[in-house]
């Protein structure tokens, strides 16, 4: 078991995969030479070549499409997209040429690829470059989009998408490079679709994704540390499919949720947790569900105004409270 960040986990995984299996190969701007805007890929293409870490022009809609190509014709790209921001130029070819192709031709061809790419704020990037977006590909039948908030399971998660054969959008955030966590020796792929309980609970749910469980966890530990408060936290891991099953059994266990995300409120992922909720546990619940997101603006340059516009362990905390007091439960 060691102790490394998630950016270690991440390089570790796609070194370890392309040593495997030699249809595997990285595509994206800057990857190679410069050795990734985030120093994931560090390494790599003095290992295994110009063939296998290409370097691309900044043109996502060009790499992407050449992505989509070669995985049709039986190889496995794994693109990085330098943020999620710039997905948006490709999104044709990811909406309407990765996530259809296997559908619209009967299944002749899949589309076995991963478009990794960083979201998130608290960079003090600019509205264009800290969006949490993922919502537009979780919308997507023919995607799967996955989230994983730990080392241990980025390693996991990023061995199951590349081997997929369906097209793997896996999303990663900014503020959990260097996170640091434990990681077996050996890891097996995850389940794709398969959410977490990472703090067993019995007095409420809280329910993240990314790097709103990593806060869902602090605070669940805080709470149960400063005031007894026993929550449950669900990590949903995955996005699409989303695992309805565990978020309705934990929360039909604490008759109370709060889900924590770092897109907009309106149309978020927590609104579709919210729904599930409403399907499968609604004669249960003694409270309303709450949810705690990001503020409905183009994110703020301004340090003070980015902070405020963010979901927070603070925000997440009282959301707790609040919905703990509505019910008397709260000690």
């Amino acid at each position: 078991m060691a102790v490394i960040t998630y950016r270690q986990a991440l390089h570790d995984t796609l070194r370890e995969e392309m040593l495997r299996d030699e249809d595997v190969f990285l595509i994206g701007e800057e990857i190679g030479v410069f050795e990734g805007s985030y120093k994931i890929t560090a390494g790599l293409l003095k290992e295994f070549g110009e063939k296998r870490v290409r370097d691309t022009p900044i043109a996502e809609e060009g790499f992407v499409g050449a992505a989509v190509g070669a995985a049709m014709l039986g190889l496995r790209p794994v693109v990085e997209l330098m943020t999620i921001n710039f997905s948006l130029i490709a999104l044709d070819q990811i909406v309407n040429h990765a996530a259809k192709i296997y559908g619209m031709f009967g299944g002749q061809t899949s589309v076995p690829m991963v478009l990794r790419t960083p979201g998130g704020g608290g960079q003090q990037l600019g509205a264009t470059h800290s969006q949490n977006i993922e919502l537009y590909y979780a919308f997507v039948p023919g995607l799967k989009v996955v989230a994983p908030s730990t080392p241990a399971d980025a390693k996991a998660l990023l061995l199951a998408s590349i081997r997929d054969n369906d097209p793997v959008l896996f999303l990663e955030n900014l503020a959990l490079y260097n996170t640091k966590g434990e990681v077996p020796d050996v890891v097996e792929p995850a389940e794709i679709g398969k959410a977490k309980v990472s703090k067993p609970g019995t007095d409420i749910t809280i329910i993240g994704y990314s790097r709103m469980a990593m806060v869902a966890q602090q605070v669940a530990e805080q709470l149960q540390a400063d005031e007894g408060i026993n929550a449950e936290v669900v990590d949903l891991r995955s996005l699409r499919p989303l695992d309805r099953e565990t978020v309705v059994e934990s929360v039909r266990k604490t008759g109370c949720a709060v889900i924590a995300e770092d897109d907009w409120l309106t149309y978020g992922i927590g609104a579709e947790i919210a729904a599930s909720i409403s399907d499968g546990a609604f004669d249960y619940l003694d409270a309303p569900v709450r949810r705690v997101a990001a503020a409905e603006v183009p994110l703020p340059y301004a340090k003070p105004l980015e902070r405020a516009a963010l979901p927070s362990a603070e925000s997440l905390t009282t959301a707790v409270h609040q919905t703990l007091e509505a019910v008397g439960r709260r000690r």
